[in-house]
């Protein structure tokens, strides 16, 4: 018989009492997964997640004291940092931009359905990105103007070391999850195995000391290999 699994530990920041209790009834309602604890804002938050183990923390962006932006950079500076998930009212937020840029793994609406958010809380503990990639590029396209120019004065995408490592395919590979494909999409391109495109995958975060998916497209956007 085999041992029973851990449940997904997820902890909620969010600076409306009702909001949280919503997410806590759902959340522990459901099998393999239960709320470790919770914060009114960033700065309680990440006092309270200093001394509690969590996987994935459900971050509301726009707080008092301290918003979920600045609590999920400095969430992602800790060792071994749980996922992020960020939280917000309306669709295609600069603040939610922002806060993916300071490492979050994934960007939903509030009022995505439960269903949604309970997928969203399992795929991204199991280590891929819960954004939908077209969602991603979305948000990435609506605030391009916020990323550096990739063009030198020449009009040459200016030189970035992030990218020197990478084979040809590697690069290609970025470019296609810049693009929004998915893994199975990719591996039709490419006439390849998804296998062979997860490898892919892992060799990109590892080489550009990206943490997932979801800053491998914010990377292929700040180095110009994908334009808007």
């Amino acid at each position: 018989m085999s041992e029973p699994t851990e449940p997904i530990r997820v902890f909620l920041v969010d600076d409306q009492d009702l909001v949280r209790a919503g997410f806590r009834m759902l959340i522990d309602s459901q099998p393999g997964l239960t709320v470790v604890g919770e914060a009114g804002d960033g700065g309680q938050a990440l006092e309270r997640l200093a001394v509690t183990r969590c996987d994935v923390v459900l971050m509301d962006v726009r707080m008092p004291r301290l918003d979920g932006v600045e609590a999920t950079r400095r969430l992602a500076e800790r060792p071994d940092p749980p996922q992020v998930i960020v939280l917000t009212t309306f669709d295609l937020d600069e603040y939610a931009f922002a806060a993916i840029r300071a490492g979050a793994a994934a960007f939903l609406l509030k009022d995505a359905t439960p269903e949604t958010l309970l997928d969203a809380i399992r795929t991204v503990h199991a280590g891929d990105s819960v954004v939908a990639p077209s969602t991603t590029r979305r948000l990435l396209e609506h605030f391009a103007t916020a990323l550096p120019d990739p063009d030198g004065a020449a009009g040459a995408p200016a030189p970035d070391h992030r990218l020197d490592a990478l084979t040809e395919r590697e690069r290609e590979t970025l470019v296609l999850v810049g693009r929004g494909l998915s893994n199975a999409e990719i591996a039709a391109e490419f006439v390849v195995s998804e296998a062979t495109v997860k490898t892919h995958i892992g060799r990109l975060l590892a080489k550009t000391g990206s943490r997932d998916r979801v800053q491998l497209v914010v990377l292929a956007y700040e180095t110009g290999l994908v334009r808007p």
